[in-house]
């Protein structure tokens, strides 16, 4: 059996839902609960030591993302290399790669595109388009991105299948 990177932390050990797929190549710490059919890909460090961390149904956490002390809601996608401290991500956003959200609140069906800073502080409401550095947010509404193409390419089940396929990241 492969070595799996799941640690506890004064008392506190990570729960994984039996439906949930967590690389063994992951680093889970402490207080972290992943929900059914969410996946935690290569990589990423999920770090609930001094707060919990907490990845909701369906939600998908991709390679080298870090998220610490944060809360994601149902079928939240959080793109490659991602760092998410101490944040709130409301249901159906997707955090595009290589971005930070540090100390702020994302509302439910937003996108924050890749690259983008989300600063300490900042609450981005739903149904909105945060992008650049430091972030500017509009309402998507506003913008010319497909939402419904944007979350059926990137979160309609296929990254859930593509774990499955994945044996043995996932065994």
């Amino acid at each position: 059996m492969p070595d799996r990177r799941h640690y506890g932390f004064e008392g506190q050990t990570p729960e994984i839902h039996e439906d949930a797929r967590v690389s063994h190549e992951s680093t889970l710490v402490g207080d972290v609960t992943v929900g059914p059919d969410a996946s935690v890909w290569p990589g990423a460090i999920l770090r609930g030591d001094v707060g919990p961390v907490e990845v909701g149904e369906e939600t998908h956490i991709g390679d080298n993302a870090t998220v610490h002390v944060s809360t994601l809601g149902p079928r939240v996608m959080v793109g490659h290399s991602c760092v998410i401290n101490d944040s709130t991500v409301g249901e159906e956003s997707l955090v595009g790669f290589n971005s930070t959200v540090d100390q702020s609140e994302i509302g439910r069906d937003c996108v924050v595109a890749s690259g983008a800073v989300v600063q300490q502080g900042t609450t981005v409401p739903d149904e909105s388009f945060a992008y650049g550095v430091p972030a500017n947010i509009v309402p998507l509404s506003e913008t010319t991105i497909d939402v419904d193409r944007v979350f059926t390419d990137y979160h309609s089940g296929e990254y859930a299948h593509l774990a499955e396929r994945h044996d043995e990241l996932f065994e």
